[in-house]
């Protein structure tokens, strides 16, 4: 049974131990990412699970399924060819390494890794989530679709667009990460929902739980803090989309799905998006260096904004916040990127 249309009224949208010292020493971090995985999964990890009886697996083909279906966004056999550690993506085999590491020092929860794992596999049901959200204003949140596939690859391939991403995205990966954003409301009960106007999709916007140990307070544990990004189509920008869709995602997270509180970032210098998170209310908290940008690149320095469950206000959106804009409304190159 498909879970229920949800319609907005109009306005606002354990700490673990960490792993027992090992006598063994580990690969050097500088080592061969392939050799380093094979080191992390076939030693280093079931060792450390000899001290962890609370651990829900023990043995390497457990924890390679755990990771790896963690770093692909679901089941890595659906993206990835056998043996995984010589054709995972080197982006996606550094970020499987980095919870693995993540793992052994403490800093993530095997536990929920390993239940987000089970989830996509259907072993397990998770709360359902609606299957759209609609907004005032003729906006439609909703799941994605295989007629988003061609709007959606068409979005990561325009260089307006991507502006602020490193490169732009080719047909194959965007494919990838709409079926990875559609996967999160599986194994987390909300992701990013594909917007729709007019019958017609232009984007998405959502927020998802941040997998890739980020270099701030509250995320430096894979899986426990959330992220609420956008990427809009051209023929989207300047009419306050972001800022609408972005508060109805936003109510959806703090009030159906619990979330206390969430963040944004973006490269310095897109003063679109930060704009839009300021029209949210949410906050600057200082800078860091994206740990999957070279720090060497000029969108390595990225602004950190936060926003509480308790600061979104409840009321009907005024009207001065309804479409407004002309600037373009951009994404922002998070770990969800």
């Amino acid at each position: 049974m498909r879970a229920p249309r949800l319609v907005l009224p109009r306005g606002n949208f354990s700490a673990i131990r960490a792993a027992a010292p090992l006598s063994a020493i580990p690969v050097p971090a500088a080592a061969d990412p392939q050799a380093r995985w094979r080191d992390l999964i076939d030693r280093r990890l079931p060792e450390a699970a000899r001290a962890r009886p609370d651990w829900p697996v023990h043995r390497d083909h457990g924890f390679a399924r755990i990771l790896l279906d963690n770093a692909c966004g679901g089941p890595w056999r659906e993206s990835v060819g056998v043996p995984a550690w010589a054709n995972l993506p080197p982006e996606r085999l550094a970020l499987a390494i980095e919870l693995g590491e993540a793992v052994l020092a403490g800093h993530a929860e095997l536990d929920l890794l390993n239940r987000r794992s089970l989830l996509w596999r259907g072993r397990g049901r998770a709360a359902p989530a609606p299957d759209e959200l609609v907004v005032p204003g003729g906006l439609l949140l909703r799941r994605w679709r295989r007629g988003d596939d061609a709007p959606f690859a068409a979005l990561n391939a325009d260089p307006a667009v991507m502006a602020h991403f490193p490169s732009v995205r080719g047909r194959a990966e965007s494919l990838n990460e709409a079926r990875a954003f559609d996967r999160r409301f599986a194994a987390d009960g909300f992701g990013p929902w594909a917007v729709e106007e007019a019958g017609r999709f232009v984007g998405f916007v959502g927020a998802l739980r941040m997998m890739r140990p980020m270099p701030f307070p509250g995320g430096e544990r894979p899986g426990e803090g959330v992220e609420i990004g956008w990427r809009l189509a051209r023929g989207a920008w300047g009419r306050g989309i972001a800022t609408r869709a972005a508060r109805a995602a936003l109510a959806d997270l703090f009030g159906r799905c619990g979330v206390a509180a969430v963040v944004a970032y973006t490269a310095e210098g897109n003063v679109p998006s930060r704009r839009v998170m300021e029209r949210l209310g949410m906050r600057p908290d200082g800078s860091f260096a994206h740990p999957a940008i070279a720090a060497n690149h000029p969108l390595s320095r990225h602004i950190l904004y936060r926003l509480g469950a308790r600061d979104l206000p409840k009321q009907d959106l005024p009207k001065q916040d309804l479409p407004e804009q002309d600037l373009p409304e951009r994404d922002l190159p998070g770990e969800s990127a």
